[in-house]
């Protein structure tokens, strides 16, 4: 089924987001993993692996409108030192991409297609999902600390 040329477009500058995401995430996973932080790992993991499913359908969409995924485009990323960077620039990444994906949806309705305003509006609710995980986490930090914050992030944590 032949797709609108502007949708593909925007289809697929989301995918470019969604695989920046993933090198972005899978980077700051690692950095906690690195510094001790085993529960911060698995957190930012499985939201890098969320950002792999949402590329993953957007490629499926992308190839039954008959356009041509795009997977060898990555944005700058924005790498933290620190994990309030870390989760600061998710954070941004992730309202970033709140905006995009109601974008599409806008378009997907003026050219009547209602399949890719399902597919947005559900990876949209997850990554309205990721940016809440994000606040709840500056807010832990800044009603506990920092330095508490962190130690509830080592493997050995009560939790």
């Amino acid at each position: 089924m032949k797709g609108n040329e502007k949708l593909l477009t925007v289809l697929n500058q989301l995918l470019t987001d969604e695989l920046t995401a993933i090198s972005q995430y899978m980077v700051h996973a690692e950095l906690c993993a690195n510094w001790g932080y085993g529960k911060l790992h698995d957190a930012v993991e499985k939201q890098a692996r969320d950002e792999m499913h949402h590329a993953e359908w957007l490629i499926q969409r992308i190839i039954f409108l008959e356009g041509s995924p795009t997977v060898s485009r990555l944005n700058p990323m924005k790498l933290g030192k620190t994990v309030p960077e870390i989760i600061g620039n998710d954070q941004e990444a992730e309202q970033s991409a709140v905006r995009a994906y109601n974008a599409g949806i806008r378009l997907s309705h003026e050219v009547d297609d209602q399949a890719s305003v399902d597919l947005l509006m559900k990876i949209l609710k997850m990554e309205e999902a990721h940016v809440s995980w994000a606040e709840e986490q500056r807010a832990q930090i800044e009603q506990m600390g920092l330095e508490n914050y962190l130690g509830n992030q080592t493997e050995g944590a009560a939790g």
